[in-house]
């Protein structure tokens, strides 16, 4: 009866979300021109570009999540309010310089699953135009359900369920260094959780004491390099990142441990309608690392922390061919390793994970494409719905 009671509670709190997010919509209906194509002038096709500029920026997205580690199934209402930049425009030695900006985008989450996960959040990314800062902040609370996986001796691989509730935030502050497509700055991020093991059985061993209720508060520093011509859906360009963050007792965390990431994103076209991407992506940590936060391989047709170690490390490659007008079609295909010690990647296990999927270019004034993977990976079939890229750190 309390879980029952507890659930329609959270239920409630999704309603009352999803009225707010309506009349946010209303009131944005109410100051939009009086008509809105949704018809793009130069092909006549459906194209939500004025309506995004011309509504305020508002998009109402309707979501639905099919990650296999929350069930495989639940809806999700997201709405964001774009708003365009111009770009940087300098002169460096009597030349004209122009350097896209991203948008500033700002918005809300709420999220359930037939596995009983549930979470809310906001989050907004913009750009301080005079400073040149891009920054990302965001927060939310909520209450998931997952299986974690351990190989436990005489018995193989077992699965170990958990229902975690945690309430988070981050801020994150970059700045552009000079006239370049380099920036540097810090990121912080706090999450509070509450362990419950669902089980039955004996409390799994790999989880200690203080992991059923404790804070992580970590900071850090961020180098990164992004000449992308689109954050939405990119066709050329590429993004490097590198950032290495401290969790530690002086910010007020219960833990003490290291953890860097680096990720690359590299996009090229290939001929006039086919375009390649390549992923690269690892992550490492020292010290002391709840379970929960432990690195693991984040690719389609993997289910989140299915494969996880103390470090990891992935590449995918996808194809993108716009065949037909707005319409293109998706090949990817991906590889990794999840290990606690680089003198184990020799004998750790391959991760393959491979798909097809289409696109269709939704905003052509945004080069924002939205469309469906289908992905199959070591243990079982999944789809995404994908907006923009899926590659979206």
């Amino acid at each position: 009866m309390i879980i029952m009671m507890n659930r329609k509670r959270h239920i409630k709190k999704l309603l009352l979300l999803c009225a707010l997010f309506f009349a946010a919509a209303c009131f944005a209906q109410e100051n939009k021109k009086p008509h809105i194509s949704l018809r793009d002038s130069t092909d006549g096709a459906f194209d939500l570009s004025d309506y995004i500029i011309d509504a305020n920026g508002f998009v109402p997205v309707p979501y639905i999540i099919t990650e296999p580690a929350l069930g495989g199934f639940g809806g999700a209402l997201i709405p964001v309010f774009i708003k365009k930049r111009p770009p940087y425009i300098d002169s460096i030695k009597g030349e004209q310089k122009i350097t896209p900006i991203a948008p500033d985008i700002t918005g809300g989450a709420g999220m359930y699953t037939v596995n009983g996960s549930w979470f809310t959040g906001l989050f907004r990314s913009g750009t301080f135009v005079k400073s040149r800062i891009k920054y990302i902040a965001g927060g939310g609370l909520g209450s998931i359900n997952m299986n974690y996986y351990r190989t436990i001796p005489d018995k193989g691989e077992k699965e170990f369920e958990f229902n975690i509730n945690a309430y988070t935030a981050t801020l994150q502050a970059i700045r552009r260094i000079g006239y370049s497509h380099w920036y540097a700055g810090l990121k912080y991020f706090f999450v509070s959780t509450d362990v419950k093991y669902k089980g039955g059985g004996d409390t799994p061993v790999f989880v200690k004491p203080i992991e059923y209720n404790s804070i992580v508060s970590q900071l850090g520093a961020i180098v990164e390099l992004d000449n992308r011509d689109n954050v939405f859906t990119p066709d050329r360009g590429m993004k490097l990142h590198i950032d290495g963050i401290r969790s530690d007792n002086f910010f007020g965390s219960d833990y003490n441990y290291w953890r860097m990431n680096y990720y690359t994103y590299m996009y090229r076209p290939l001929t006039k309608k086919l375009i390649g991407g390549l992923r690269i992506d690892g992550q490492q940590t020292f010290g002391d690392v709840p379970f929960y936060l432990l690195p693991y391989i984040d690719m389609r047709g993997v289910a989140a922390n299915r494969y996880q170690g103390k470090a990891d490390i992935l590449s995918e490659l996808e194809f993108r061919w716009d065949f037909y007008r707005r319409w293109s079609i998706m090949l990817y295909s991906g590889a990794g390793k999840a290990f606690d010690e680089w003198s184990d990647f020799g004998s750790a296990k391959w991760v393959l994970s491979y798909g097809t999927g289409f696109r269709y270019l939704i905003a052509r004034k945004f080069n924002l494409r939205m469309g469906i993977d289908l992905a199959k990976g070591p243990d079982t079939w999944a789809y995404y719905i994908v907006f923009g890229s899926n590659w979206l750190k």
